[in-house]
């Protein structure tokens, strides 16, 4: 079990860890919060459960799940607790998104308002920061770094 811990949560000390998962945490946050509370515009809790199981047909127990990822997993990547399932989480929900909803769209965001939706780049750019957060670790300042320590120094 140490050695499952020490594998999630080794990491080094530099810095470039620590500006990508802030970065993610800071971009994906209000979309969680959207869903979770109903903030900055967002329908809430109910409104998006009802979003996603009635019209989009998402089961429930998924659909739990994403508004979770989105929530929860950017508090985790601020504290860097758990980054790399956390940025799973985030990646593999990018990657369902572009392929249920955002690929028939296109490459490019809807800049212009003449698409029917908005096109995947964004997701690509979201997948690339988790990818290489899952690689490198939460790197500085992290709860990950601390945990990694005190495994291997109680071993």
């Amino acid at each position: 079990m140490k050695k499952l811990l020490h594998l999630l949560t080794a990491t080094s000390p530099t810095v470039s860890p620590l500006l990508l998962r802030l970065t993610l945490a800071l971009v994906f946050f209000p979309h969680g919060a959207q869903k979770a509370l109903g903030w900055f515009g967002g329908y809430g809790f109910e409104g998006t459960m009802g979003f996603f199981t009635g019209t989009m047909g998402i089961p429930y127990v998924l659909a739990l799940l994403t508004i979770a990822t989105e929530f929860l997993g950017p508090v985790a990547l601020v504290t860097g607790f758990f980054t790399r399932i956390a940025a799973l989480a985030i990646g593999f929900e990018m990657a369902v998104a572009v392929l249920m909803v955002h690929a028939k769209n296109g490459f490019f965001m809807n800049w212009d308002g003449k698409q029917a939706g908005e096109g995947f780049e964004y997701h690509l750019l979201v997948i690339g920061i988790a990818l290489a957060l899952i690689v490198a670790g939460a790197g500085r300042l992290s709860l990950d770094r601390a945990i990694a320590n005190k495994t291997v120094a109680s071993e």
